[in-house]
């Protein structure tokens, strides 16, 4: 049995909607999973949740919809698509939005704050679905699947998660939307933190990371909380995965310049002689774990 992803939204910071972007696509972050069960799973609810939220209501026919939203932090790209997002709407429906426990409360705030009617018509607490917000204290056991959360590094804290079925055979999904592997003065010093790093990535089937710079770019981006493609292509070497999705494309980054950033990278691990398969992630990629 196996967990299915699909991806609604790729790029970071802001969407970019226009002809240059077209292929891999201009929302930003969100990707649904599907368990053995059916189960439904969201990682993060950026631009990208809209037309994941449209595609099921169709697909329900009227039936109540559920699912466990896992939002990696609260900055305005991972959570600007939940306003949107029909099922929440409609009465029946229920949704549980885990975050990191130290920071639960004030996702909380975030999220009802962004539909305050200063900024939104609707207010949160007139929304039809229940909607609840839960903490993730290490691990979340799904009906049959696993969710474990370590946090990484980005301003404001964020959290990486790596997705297991219980009832399959593969390495299962690492997601870590925004996290910076470079050398950066900003963060605290935690000891062996890319040692941790590799170890909760080891093996995994699918690594999705935050490939948001050249080497070139990051330079002048240091302790802004995201990575480069060489960095992103050393750790899932050195975690052994199976296929890296390069993820949280730079909203400048056109979709032709996004397919020499992929023929580098592919380029380079054929140099190394080493087995890695690479995708750029697109809106409508779909994958089998």
């Amino acid at each position: 049995m196996s967990l299915r992803l699909r991806f609604w939204g790729t790029r970071g910071s802001i969407p970019t909607p226009g002809a240059a972007t077209v292929r891999y696509g201009g929302n930003t972050p969100c990707v649904e999973i599907r368990t053995p069960s059916g189960a439904l799973v969201i990682l993060d609810a950026g631009t990208g949740i809209r037309e994941l939220g449209r595609a099921l209501v169709a697909d329900a026919n009227g039936t109540p919809i559920s699912g466990d939203i896992f939002l990696t932090h609260a900055h305005w790209d991972h959570i600007q698509g939940l306003p949107f997002f029909a099922p929440i709407f409609q009465r029946g429906n229920h949704f549980r939005i885990w975050s990191a426990s130290p920071v639960a409360l004030h996702v909380d705030r975030v999220v009802r704050e962004q539909m305050s009617s200063m900024v939104f018509p609707v207010a949160f607490d007139a929304l039809g679905a229940t909607v609840e917000f839960r903490a993730l204290a290490g691990t979340h056991e799904g009906i049959d699947y696993t969710v474990r959360g370590l946090p990484v590094r980005h301003p404001g804290g964020a959290l990486g998660y790596r997705i297991e079925s219980r009832e399959g055979c593969g390495g299962g999904l690492v997601y870590i939307s925004d996290n910076e592997l470079g050398d950066a003065p900003s963060y605290e010093a935690r000891d062996g933190w890319r040692d941790e790093l590799v170890a909760f990535a080891r093996g995994a089937s699918v690594l999705v990371h935050d490939t948001m710079y050249t080497v070139e770019e990051y330079d002048r981006h240091r302790g802004w909380g995201h990575s480069h493609y060489r960095d992103a292509l050393d750790l899932a070497l050195d975690a052994g995965v199976g296929r890296l999705v390069l993820f949280h494309h730079n909203p400048e980054r056109t979709d032709d310049e996004i397919d020499r950033r992929l023929a580098e990278c592919r380029a380079a691990v054929a140099e190394r002689g080493a087995r890695l398969e690479i995708l750029a992630a697109s809106e409508g990629l779909t994958l089998t774990i």
